[in-house]
């Protein structure tokens, strides 16, 4: 391999012989091998099995060939429990897909990038809206890592060392609000229904709608816990919001989300967009970048137009890059170009556009609900008023139901027949959006019914 200029042999790997000798005489020791003598002999250099190199037709026919395994697409799907698939204006993959927008992170230079820093202002702008809250950042890695952010930020500011979690909320967050306050020393609680936070708690965190589709009243959850000083914390479905009432409105201090849905169809579980939004009481607190936005005070002295917006990372003091150990969290970027994507999505529906879609949504659960409830041995049990998933119990049990489904090409809900709520006993979760094709509903209550008569 010929050298680059400065005697580099690889562009990625800039380090020659000599700099590493340097390196090894610098730190005190002979080679690289007593530099890692350290580490358990078994974790060095591990033998790994490797197939044979394949020429690029043929890995390309066996890429193709393990494609075909996946289930087609366009079959009728009712898989939701946290991924949603809803109906994407084609003109948000055409503007996210530009060259402009070819790099998903936020810049750690303040003023750089004038469009980076507007586009990610203006989807601040519009979680702020969505969620009723004073102040949003840039977005975050997922809606889990946000909601655990929230909780150590909630940590924070109350100096307590407990947080709850108001089940039914997905086991997904759970879990990665326990791996966070592990690392936090925190004490992470379970409530069910009927339980109470108490004044040791930091915050509450309720999913809005739970886990298993019912939808909230925040307002009285709100108010109990404010008279302990305890902080709400609401984890809300964006798209549900286009109906419900905001969750700043009805008393929530911090609100977390997950975006990924309204910027683009699953992927396979990511990329996926945070959402994170707080009263403006906590803004020094928050994870991630917050960009701000500015005139100057006079116009330009050349005379060219009048004074002129800009656009600027702002609050920088917070985060690990300077505080270090010190910052309010490691969060290193945030998910700009899926962040992107969603403020064309929401910007192109506009508050009338969400609205009717997430009515449609409502309106074709329901109905699906209906017509399955109406079947022989089927029954859709319900915790209250529910927006767009609802509970499936039928003739076989849970695991027996979405098997026979599938041998009928049709994906079925999540199986949550291990869950400890009562009316989750051999259920199933379905998600109708609406982005579901009428035909789809009629086809899952056709094979539904089938199943029934066979068992």
């Amino acid at each position: 391999m010929s050298s680059l200029p400065g005697g580099s042999p690889h562009p990625y790997i800039p380090a020659t012989e000599a700099d590493r000798a340097r390196m090894l005489e610098r730190v005190g020791v002979a080679d690289l091998g007593a530099l890692f003598a350290d580490l358990p002999q078994a974790l060095l250099d591990p033998a790994i099995d490797l197939p044979p190199a394949l020429t690029e037709p043929e890995l390309i026919a066996l890429l193709s060939e393990r494609a075909a395994e996946n289930a087609d697409p366009s079959r009728p799907d009712f898989l939701g429990a946290g991924a949603y698939r809803h109906a994407i204006p084609a003109i948000t993959s055409h503007l996210a897909g530009r060259s402009e927008f070819v790099t998903a992170y936020t810049p750690y230079q303040p003023e750089i990038s004038q469009g980076t820093l507007q586009t990610a202002f203006e989807f601040q702008s519009v979680v702020c809206e969505l969620t009723g809250m004073d102040i949003s950042n840039t977005g975050l890695y997922d809606g889990a890592s946000a909601t655990a952010e929230a909780c150590l930020l909630a940590a924070r500011v109350t100096k307590r060392r407990a947080v709850a979690l108001l089940e039914p909320i997905h086991p997904g967050t759970a879990d990665v609000v326990r791996a966070y306050a592990r690392g936090a020393g925190l004490r992470v609680d379970v409530l069910r229904s009927g339980d109470s936070a108490t004044p040791d708690h930091a915050c509450l965190v309720v999913q809005q709608p739970d886990f298993l589709g019912s939808i909230v009243d925040l307002e009285p959850l709100a108010e109990a816990l404010h008279a302990d000083g305890v902080l709400l914390v609401a984890v809300a479905d964006p798209f549900a919001l286009g109906l419900l009432r905001a969750p700043g409105d009805a008393g929530a201090d911090i609100v977390t989300g997950e975006g990924r849905d309204l910027a683009g169809p699953p992927q396979f579980g990511g990329p996926s967009l945070g959402l994170f939004a707080a009263r403006a009481t906590f803004m020094r607190q928050m994870p991630g970048r917050i960009v701000g936005r500015t005139r100057e005070l006079r116009a330009p002295a050349n005379g060219d137009g009048g004074p002129r917006t800009g656009y600027v990372l702002t609050l920088q003091a917070r985060e690990q890059f300077i505080r270090r150990e010190r910052a309010t969290s490691n969060v290193s970027t945030a998910q700009a170009l899926i962040a992107l994507a969603f403020t064309v999505t929401l910007q192109a529906l506009g508050p009338r556009g969400l609205r009717e879609s997430a009515e449609l949504s409502y309106q074709r659960a329901h109905d699906a609900a209906r017509r399955i409830a109406a079947l022989d041995g089927y029954e859709t049990p319900e915790r209250g008023p529910w927006f767009s998933e609802f509970l499936v119990r039928g003739p076989l049990p849970a695991a027996g139901l979405a098997a026979a489904l599938r041998a009928r090409g049709i994906g079925p809900g999540l199986d949550v027949s291990a869950r400890p709520e009562p009316e989750a006993k051999d259920a199933l979760l379905f998600a109708v959006t609406e982005a579901t094709p009428d035909a789809h509903v009629d086809a899952l209550v056709e094979a539904l019914s089938e199943i029934g008569a066979e068992a």
